[in-house]
């Protein structure tokens, strides 16, 4: 009888060690510097956010945290350069709409969605809808009225992906005609809204704002679902008369398709953290955005509701998804 306990008690103490055991990679985790290589360029929100938490980030992990902008291509930069690492400790940052939309705007794809596994939510992006002052309208309403009287004469552009299917399938509702312009630099389409080159610009307000201060750009409205409080006397765009514009940013971090779940909830459960530090709130807020931290199953439900989004807008202008 004796015997059998002590095997009994052995077994035990044996699975209890192996259990225990089971987190230590993630508890390790990481063993060498981090990348985060995001999808926009620097200045951007995602780019603040993502440099203000890795700093943080560093000093918690013991390793160094390395914000890499790979820029362009409509995010397929950036998320073929993640991708192709194949690498636990290369991790994506970035808004949602960075590939939400890709299905609707490219044939092919050079990437298979499922690649991106969903880590840590971070922030809602605040986006601006901005025009040059020089148009002398004082609000969305007064621009809309005056693109519908001049056809064809106006142009438009945004950052990337998602936001061009949502602004143009608001322009084919209300029957607007305007010219796209597509910009790769961020910081030229900004001057050009300033010069009255570029008459429609919907961009984070990370982006929008040191030249809104300066009075440089005038901006009429944000796209998000709620008022927000980083942007006092801003309407939302339902609140400017127009819903179908709403869109919310989201931004967050992306690890490989086959990380174990015990290293991506440590890197959520650790991004959390630095995001519960009230510093960091106010450093993040006087970037635009609104700090909504959150799990990867959290994060995972959000970027499936913004899919269905951008899956109804994509109806709307006839667009089939990429087999």
């Amino acid at each position: 009888m004796w015997i059998a306990r002590i095997l009994v008690g052995s077994a035990l103490a044996l699975s209890t060690l192996a259990l225990s055991a089971v987190p230590s990679a993630a508890q390790n985790w990481p063993t060498r510097s981090v990348k985060l290589i995001l999808t926009l360029g620097p200045g951007s929100g995602a780019d603040i956010g993502a440099r203000l938490i890795a700093e943080k980030l560093t000093a918690k992990w013991g390793q160094p945290v390395v914000v890499e902008n790979r820029p362009g291509g409509d995010g397929f930069v950036a998320i073929n350069a993640f991708v192709g690492s194949r690498d636990d400790h290369t991790l994506l940052f970035g808004p949602a709409s960075s590939f939400t939309a890709h299905p609707y705007l490219h044939e092919k794809l050079p990437y298979d969605p499922r690649d991106l596994a969903p880590v840590a939510r971070v922030s809602a992006t605040l986006i601006t809808l901005a025009v040059p002052p020089s148009l002398d309208v004082k609000s969305l309403a007064d621009f809309v009225a005056m693109v519908r009287a001049k056809p064809g004469t106006m142009n438009w552009a945004t950052v990337t992906g998602a936001t061009d299917l949502v602004l143009a399938a608001f322009l084919k509702g209300e029957k607007l005609e305007m010219a796209k312009i597509p910009y790769r630099d961020t910081v030229q389409a900004l001057n050009d809204v300033a010069e009255g080159r570029l008459h429609f610009y919907w961009a984070a307000l990370a982006i929008t704002r040191t030249q809104m201060q300066a009075g440089r750009v005038k901006v009429l409205a944000i796209t998000a679902s709620q008022p927000s409080s980083v942007v006092p006397g801003v309407p939302t765009v339902t609140q400017a008369g127009f819903p179908a514009l709403t869109f919310d940013g989201l931004v967050g971090v992306y690890g490989q398709r086959d990380m174990s779940n015990e290293i991506r909830e440590r890197i959520a459960t650790d991004v959390r953290e630095v995001l519960a530090d009230p510093a960091i709130v106010n450093r993040l807020h006087a970037t635009g955005q609104d700090v909504v931290p959150g799990s990867a199953a959290q994060f995972s439900t959000s970027i499936d509701k913004q899919r269905e989004t951008v899956a109804g807008i994509a109806r709307v202008l006839g667009i089939k998804a990429a087999q």
